[in-house]
């Protein structure tokens, strides 16, 4: 039975390391938008591969970072939410019930 190579797409999300373009489309962004995230130093962490130095991430390093960012989101994460929070009362004034 002949194997087939999977398709491009299908390469990159199972690769270990992704680049900008495969990256971005993994984490349904514009590459531009990785671009300056690089710049500002902000977005997923991301490093240089080759003598090239091709701008590169880590598949599990983009699966971290998202979970970061829903863990610092206060509807995804109910500790963080102002309504869960106790009430605050001035001082000098009651709190009626």
């Amino acid at each position: 039975m002949p194997t087939h190579p999977l398709p491009a797409p299908f390469v990159a999300v199972g690769a270990a390391f992704l680049n900008v373009k495969d990256a971005a489309e993994y984490l349904g962004l514009s590459p531009h938008t990785l671009y300056v995230w690089r710049h500002r130093r902000q977005g997923p962490p991301s490093f240089r591969m080759g003598p090239r130095g091709r701008v590169m991430y880590r598949r599990e390093t983009l699966d971290a970072w998202i979970h970061e960012q829903e863990l610092a989101d206060s509807r995804c994460n109910t500790e963080l939410s102002p309504l869960n929070a106790p009430r605050h009362y001035r001082s000098g004034s009651s709190a009626v019930a």
